[in-house]
């Protein structure tokens, strides 16, 4: 089918509706929901409660834990290299081995080396490339309780209900209590916050938040962020190689966690890198496309640390719980599932259905307004459909220049009003479509506040670690959480680095793990981790679509 450049007649129809209902909407506040509400829609609606789309983990330390089918097919597959592979030549010893090359671990390594490690001792080991990651995907902004009118007592109980109260309490103090350091940090090495006329901070508002603490730049944040901290971690000469994964991590005799073997993608050739310490920071699970949503995430987003992390007997937390950010473009189908970041939201867009009326307040926590989305498009029916069959809601984004004045989308969002202009829309006189799109993972490998896992000599920070945000993130706490989780874990391994030393390197987890398969009757050829997704044939985003791309 061919592709549309504009909106086709057969969507112009709703959109002036959502012209004529706009000065009726102006001024008027829809009221949020009630927690009662909150939950009723949520178990209707939610594709987390969606039958049939999960099952129970057969073994390992968090057996009994409910995934999704995609994320369970991961760990119930054969690791990628024998227990036999030759341990006995090294090519590579440092103090620290961090595996992942996003936020957290550039951070990671940043702080491990402040801590006083060598640099020339800490190794980046990244799947793509330096900074290849949703890290430097983010938009919308940063959350820090900075403000006279604001707390980190503020933040902290915003972060809990938002989690439906699930999350690990230590781990959120510790993200509340960092986070106005951070952004002196960020400050401190040029990272260009937005900021008004006196030179004080543009704070803005995110769902589920009930302050204004959201620090961003413009809406590219994550990029900003990432500029500077790649920019940090070459000035202190930290290696990085790319193109790289780890396909297992390595033990010693006691079972201590003590490097991995990464692979080049290019060579196919292995390379044994043994480590005191190891944080695992590879980011989120968006590339498994779970109940074949399109997804946010970057190429590389496949949920390795995990599948890595489980091998060797870490626990997992909340992967019962997957994030569909509300707002995922739903139309034009090349932008399909591309993020249109919360701040659209936060500066006064509404979304509205095909009649132009407003459904739902547009500052719900992300799970809730997600599921009112959902709720209009299939039980309602009141969603706009595209030409290509995927239905979704009006958000109405040119409300934002008539509440901020001319020139505030380009402004404040130059990056999503030139995404819609390479396809024909001008998002300041029309309004956008959006559908729900995989976007976070919201739990993940258990730790403590500083990081560790249950296992000596791992670590864990950013999108792969679980428990701070529970059952549901809010905005602008994933950019601060691998700030803050990277920055605590790097000092925590720093420090277990220099007072331990790995004894003789073994995949003996690997022979205990095809054990546990056998033994609860896994019968698969299936191989983790999956390193790349796989669109051959009749895949996720085409199925989703039923376009030929």
């Amino acid at each position: 089918m061919e592709l549309i450049d504009g909106y086709p007649e057969s969507m112009r129809e709703s959109i002036a509706l959502v012209e004529r209902t706009r000065p009726a909407r102006l001024g008027v506040t829809f009221p949020a929901m009630s927690l009662e509400e909150r939950k009723t829609l949520l178990t209707r609606f939610h594709p987390d409660y969606k039958a049939n789309q999960k099952r129970a983990l057969l073994f390992g330390p968090s057996k009994g834990m409910v995934v999704s089918h995609e994320l369970a097919d991961l760990f119930e597959a054969r690791p990628l290299i024998r227990s036999s592979l030759d341990l006995t030549k090294i090519d590579t010893e440092v103090d620290l081995l961090v595996i992942g090359g996003g936020g957290a671990g550039t951070v990671a390594a940043i702080w491990a080396v402040k801590e006083g490690l060598d640099p020339n001792r800490v190794l980046v080991a990244t799947k793509l490339r330096h900074g290849d990651s949703n890290s430097t995907m983010a938009q919308g902004g940063i959350q820090a309780a900075d403000r006279p009118h604001d707390s980190p007592i503020h933040h902290y109980l915003d972060v809990m209900g938002g989690g439906h109260f699930t999350n690990r309490p230590e781990l959120v103090r510790a993200l509340v209590n960092d986070a106005p350091q951070i952004i002196q940090w960020h400050e401190s090495l040029g990272v260009m916050y937005d900021k008004d006329a006196q030179g004080h901070f543009v704070e803005n508002p995110g769902g589920g938040t009930s302050r204004n603490r959201m620090h961003s730049a413009r809406d590219y944040t994550g990029l900003e962020i990432m500029r500077v901290l790649r920019d940090e971690a070459r000035n202190l000469g930290i290696p990085v190689v790319e193109f790289s994964p780890a396909i297992e991590l390595l033990c010693d005799e006691r079972g201590h966690v003590a490097g991995a073997v990464l692979v080049n993608m290019e060579t196919k050739r292995y390379h044994i890198i043994r480590a005191k310490a190891t944080i695992i920071t590879t980011g989120g699970l968006g590339r498994l496309h779970m109940q074949q949503f399109p997804t946010t995430n970057h190429y590389g987003a496949t949920a390795d640390g995990l599948v890595l992390a489980y091998r060797v007997g870490a626990d997992l937390v909340d992967l019962e719980a997957i994030q569909y950010h509300p707002t995922g473009a739903a139309f034009p189908a090349q932008m399909a599932g591309l993020l249109i970041t919360e701040k659209v939201r936060g500066l006064g867009a509404q979304p509205v259905n095909i009649h132009g009326d407003q459904f739902v307040f547009p500052l719900e926590p992300r799970d809730v307004e997600a599921s009112a989305f959902i709720r209009e498009c299939e039980e309602v029916g009141l969603g706009i459909e595209t030409p290509y069959g995927m239905n979704g809601v009006w958000l109405d984004s040119p409300m934002v220049d008539i509440l901020h004045g001319p020139g505030t989308i380009r402004s404040a969002l130059p990056a999503m009003f030139r995404m819609y202009t390479r396809f024909g829309i001008d998002m300041t006189r029309d309004p956008i479509l959006v559908f729900p799109t995989l976007h976070y993972q919201n739990g993940g490998i258990a730790t403590d506040e500083h990081g560790a896992t249950s296992v000596p000599g791992l670590y864990a920070a950013g999108e792969v670690m679980g428990g701070v945000h529970g059952k549901n993130r809010l905005m602008g706490n994933s950019l601060l959480d691998f700030n803050v989780f990277g920055r605590r874990a790097g000092i925590a391994a720093a420090e277990y680095a220099r007072d331990h030393k790995p004894g003789r390197l073994t995949l003996a987890h690997v022979d205990a793990y095809e054990h546990m398969l056998r033994e609860s009757g896994v019968e698969t050829t299936r191989t983790a981790p999956r390193i790349l997704p796989d669109y051959r044939g009749k895949e996720a985003l085409e199925r989703y679509l039923d376009i030929p791309l």
